[in-house]
């Protein structure tokens, strides 16, 4: 059985290093996608502080479908071009938000989430859905949380069947 070491602690960049590898060892031999998500949104969710929501949403005939996640109930739609998720499929690129009060079109799924960070799950050019992680900490992530996220994902997508 796996079990995933407190990594909280480590300076951000071992900590992203250490994510990466836990997860990679978390869904090795295992190829479902909704369990490997589940996984990887709770793998998340316990090992970055100062979240309130991290999990993911979906392409499903041309929409974002709430998928696996970990925090509060969330908005099961999402169109795209719309609010920060939206963006990311329109954009296909992240999305770091220091302050998503100030973000054109933001949907607040949690009034409690002041800052995001959106990174796209693209498979052959397309856009297949996204890992969204809120903080209710304006500012909270930086470019070595957007850096470590994409490798996150990068990882994440070697485990998973589209």
């Amino acid at each position: 059985m796996f079990d995933a070491a407190d990594i909280r602690h480590l300076p951000k960049s071992e900590l992203y290093e250490e994510l990466a590898r836990q997860l990679d060892g978390l869904l090795h031999g295992e190829r479902d996608l909704v369990a490997n998500l589940a996984n990887a949104s709770a793998l998340i969710f316990q090992s970055l502080p100062d979240l309130n929501w991290a999990g993911f949403y979906l392409m499903r005939d041309g929409e974002l479908v709430l998928g696996p996640f970990q925090g509060r109930t969330a908005c099961v739609r999402i169109a795209v071009g719309k609010g920060v998720c939206g963006t990311a499929v329109s954009e296909a690129r992240t999305q770091l938000v220091e302050d998503v009060h100030a973000f054109p079109g933001h949907i607040a799924c949690d009034s409690a989430s002041a800052s995001e960070l959106v990174v796209p799950l693209i498979v052959g050019g397309e856009v297949m859905g996204v890992l969204d992680l809120d903080s209710p900490t304006p500012a909270r992530f930086d470019l070595v949380d957007q850096a470590g996220c994409e490798r996150f994902v990068a990882v994440l997508m070697k485990h998973l069947d589209f």
